[in-house]
């Protein structure tokens, strides 16, 4: 099958680049669109107590940090990105509303094989809910 637009999942980690270069070759291969996205936690959903900050302002600061670090990483990746995505909430609800917004047909995302990994996988939580194929480029 002939992938026409190429989704990347990550996690803004060290290993970030590699995942997104990986899936740029794939692109460039295919003459594929790419596109990379990033999921924040939404720290508001999580806290009930009292707390003197303004989450707003905080989760706001956060997404534009993680879409220039995305813009950076589109920057290295030697191939065209069309678009840089950041939401916050689940991981799974988010890149599924994406998958349909852009009519992607392939995600591409890493898998750290260590021992939390093994307890709190968030690629597993994808795997069952992704519509479409799915990459998983193993990370030690």
């Amino acid at each position: 099958m002939a992938y026409k637009h190429i989704l990347v999942a990550i996690d803004l980690s060290q290993e970030s680049q590699l995942i997104v270069n990986k899936a740029a070759d794939l692109a460039k291969a295919l003459d594929a669109k790419l596109s990379l996205i990033h999921i924040d936690v939404n720290y508001a959903e999580l806290y009930t107590g009292l707390i003197d900050i303004n989450l707003s302002e905080a989760q706001h600061r956060m997404a534009d940090e993680a879409q220039q670090q995305l813009r950076t990483l589109a920057e290295k990746a030697d191939y065209p990105v069309s678009h840089t995505l950041v939401g916050s909430g689940d991981l799974s609800d988010e890149i599924c509303h994406a998958i349909d917004d852009l009519d992607i047909e392939l995600v591409v995302c890493g898998h750290h094989q260590d021992f939390w990994s093994k307890i709190l996988s968030s690629a597993r939580q994808l795997i069952n809910r992704s519509p479409v194929d799915m990459l998983m480029v193993p990370l030690k």
